[in-house]
């Protein structure tokens, strides 16, 4: 199976966060994610998407030279210092409280994802660690951040973790390549389980983790 390109693989899977935002009463529930707490973690998700208005206003970088995977290398951009800034910048965006905090993640997916929709094939953009990307590869780490934290906050709130399949198939594509639906039928494994693991909310068994690093997974650094 193919993935859906990023940009609808986005629109899906926000719009599905949306939906999962109207039933959420305890936006204090503490999330794996220390120590953001539900309120946090999604004044966080919408904060990761919000950037794209920066980087579309800049102007194009003449090459693209990190793709998504590179995104996600172990750098400075892990750093205690950029770790703070990242914590701090979205506890205080939680003190506005829930229904502020819904209406902020509607309006910028909204914005973002007609800003994105109206771009030339081919664009590219500047990250604010200074990666120049295409606007598909930086969105595919948009995809990433936003299913994944996602998971974070299904469980934080004990539901049912709610991962659109095109996220998922998108997460999965960039993780173990296009065969990814064969890897994960001979893991036995769902793409949410895999995504799960693949990032480190859940375990890999022994075998497991064997069968993935033969198959030559792409691990990602995720602070």
């Amino acid at each position: 199976m193919m993935p859906p390109a990023p940009l609808t693989a986005l629109a899906a899977e926000t719009a599905r966060l949306s939906l999962a935002l109207n039933d959420i009463t305890d936006w204090n529930a503490p999330t794996r994610c220390e120590p953001w707490d539900a309120g946090a973690l999604l004044a966080h998700i919408t904060g990761t998407l919000a950037r794209l208005d920066t980087m579309l206003d800049a102007p194009e970088p003449p090459a693209a030279t990190v793709d998504a995977a590179g995104y996600y290398r172990p750098d400075e951009r892990f750093s205690p210092a950029v770790n703070d800034i990242r914590i701090d910048s979205a506890t205080q965006a939680a003190r506005a409280g829930g229904a502020a905090l819904t209406a902020d993640f509607d309006a910028t997916c909204h914005r973002i994802l007609t800003r994105c929709a109206e771009q030339a094939p081919g664009r590219r953009v500047t990250t604010r660690h200074g990666d120049p990307m295409t606007l598909d590869d930086f969105l595919t780490t948009r995809v990433v951040e936003t299913a994944v934290h996602g998971i974070d906050l299904a469980d934080a709130l004990h539901r049912p973790r709610w991962t659109t399949p095109e996220a998922a198939a998108h997460v999965t594509a960039l993780l173990l390549g296009p065969d990814h639906d064969t890897a994960l039928a001979a893991l036995g494994l769902d793409k949410v389980a895999f995504i799960a693991k693949a990032t480190g909310r859940d375990a890999f068994t022994p075998a497991e983790q064997a069968a993935v690093e033969a198959r030559g997974i792409t691990w990602l650094a995720l602070g």
